[in-house]
């Protein structure tokens, strides 16, 4: 049984260039211990994937994902993953620390403005055609020509590219699932996103939210529905499912993860896990 303090955990290297610097590039066939793990893993940092060639499947936080040429992942930190290889892979990891964008931009909610990062109501991967994904890999590699004489300021002009890459690719991943793109609508919404990601263990209730944010539920809801297509509660139940589906990976039991989420008895939190996965805790534990 694998339990959560078996499941390793990667952490960034920010000084393996000499001086610090926050993002990491990398061609996933030279990384295979760390890229290619099948084992049950997580990361403390930002990743996106992009897969070249090869095929298999991804699984991050029990949702699986079929590996194809063209496949782009988004992985934010903390999420569970494990990797299944059927043919090998080739491709780019681009990795990196909030605060690489942080510091530049002065904006502690950067990275809350795209769609694809901490997401737990639309997929977490998108496909590409070949032009778009050539155009990306395009950008990739002026990050990668950059890492091979890294300068003094190398970190402005990759930060520079990377800004345009993601911006790129939240366009892309807006028009495939329909989903607002503009990436600078009320800032209540992305603080809501942030405290989320924060608070949600303590706080399940749009109440608690309105109350930190100093907005009426009214407002949430429409900013919401605005960004996300979902209202406030939606998101806050996503989230909480999102979390307990990372619990049950670690095979922590069904009655255990229960309670640790604040349900008063296992039946109501079998009823609220049914209505949004259509199996018990106990069946999708089964499956895992």
């Amino acid at each position: 049984m694998v339990t959560a303090s078996q499941i390793k955990t990667y952490h960034f290297l920010p000084y393996k260039y000499g001086a610090e610097l926050l993002l990491d590039l990398g061609r996933i066939e030279t990384l295979k211990n760390y890229v290619l793990d099948n084992t049950l893993h997580q990361v403390s940092f930002y990743e996106i994937v992009f897969i070249e060639e090869g095929s298999g499947t991804f699984s991050l936080d029990g949702k699986v994902m079929s590996i194809t040429p063209g496949t782009i992942i988004f992985i934010s930190p903390g999420q569970v993953r494990r990797w299944e290889i059927k043919d090998r892979i080739k491709g780019y990891t681009l990795f990196f620390e909030k605060d690489f964008l942080h510091l530049f931009f002065s904006d502690e909610l950067f990275l809350y403005r795209f769609q694809y990062f901490h997401q737990y109501s639309y997929p977490t991967d998108m496909m590409l055609d070949e032009s778009s994904f050539g155009k990306c890999l395009g950008l990739l590699q002026e990050i990668e020509r950059e890492f091979r004489q890294i300068q003094n300021d190398s970190n402005h002009l990759i930060r520079s590219v990377l800004y345009q890459l993601l911006i790129v690719l939240n366009r892309h991943y807006a028009q495939i699932y329909n989903v607002q793109r503009d990436t600078y609508i009320h800032a209540d919404f992305y603080r809501f996103r942030s405290l989320l990601e924060k608070k949600f263990l303590e706080n399940q209730t749009v109440e608690s939210y309105t109350k930190m944010l100093n907005i009426s539920a009214g407002f949430l809801n429409k900013i919401c529905r605005q960004f996300s297509g979902l209202t406030a509660q939606q998101m806050i139940h996503y989230k909480l499912i999102s979390e307990i589906k990372k619990e049950l990976h670690k095979n922590k039991s069904a009655k255990e993860v229960c309670y640790e989420f604040g349900f008063s008895d296992p039946s109501n939190f079998n009823r609220f896990f049914k209505k949004f996965t259509r199996s018990t805790p106990q069946q999708y534990r089964k499956n895992i």
